[in-house]
This record gives structure tokens, C-alpha cells and sequence, in this order.
């Protein structure tokens, strides 16, 4: 049986419950919506970043990162109470580019596959 790293296991879980939390209790407020894709965990379990995606523009981004930052600390102590570990992580968050990434990859790829079958 392979061996994973408690942080590993941790962020996974992370992931799940704050995706939970969000879209149970936060989304209604939110500027936009809001994807969580992933969580890295560092080794000690002392910080955790938050990774997330949304659809929009910059001032979208900002607004959301702004909106994230504000309820960091509502969201560490609801997320704190699933979570079995001494310390519960210091969330920081970070925009995600590689869901709009994987957007503009389709698009084009579909554009190609149009223009060939003209």
C-alpha cells in the first residue's frame, strides 16, 4: 500500500471542505463565482494556499481576491472545525489561471477544427 504525505491528505481535505463552506455559506455575497481547484499544504501544516479560479475580467479578479481575503478568517475557523491537527493552516489565497487557460486552448481548438472542414 503507497504511503502519502499527511499534507497531501490534509490539502485534499482542505479542498473539499472549503469548496463546501463557500458554496453553502459564502456564494451569495461572492462578486463572482468562485472555483476552488487546489490546496498545497506545507510539510509543518502551519500554511495552506488556497488556489481558485473564476471567470472575468482583472477587476473581477481583484474583487474576488479582495472578497477572499475578508472572510480568510471565517473561513480558517469554520474549515478549523472539520480539520483533526494541532494548528489549523494560515490560508492565503492565489488566483489560478489554468482553467481560463484551458478556455482559450478549447476555443482555439475548436477554431481549427472549423477551419479545416471548410
Amino acid at each position: 500500500m503507497k504511503q502519502y504525505k499527511r499534507s497531501t491528505r490534509i490539502s485534499e481535505q482542505l479542498l473539499r471542505d472549503i469548496s463546501l463552506y463557500y458554496n453553502n455559506e459564502l456564494n451569495d455575497n461572492s462578486p463572482a463565482m468562485v472555483t476552488f481547484t487546489h490546496v498545497r499544504v506545507s510539510d509543518d501544516l502551519r500554511y495552506a494556499t488556497v488556489f481558485y479560479s473564476c471567470l472575468g475580467d482583472n477587476d473581477i479578479r481583484k474583487s474576488v481576491n479582495q472578497y477572499l481575503e475578508q472572510k480568510r478568517k471565517l473561513i480558517k475557523k469554520e474549515v478549523g472545525k472539520y480539520l483533526r491537527t494541532r494548528f489549523i493552516p494560515e490560508f492565503s489565497f492565489k488566483f489560478d489561471p489554468s482553467v481560463e487557460e484551458g478556455i482559450k486552448i478549447e476555443k482555439l481548438l475548436n477554431e481549427i477544427k472549423h477551419d479545416s472542414k471548410q
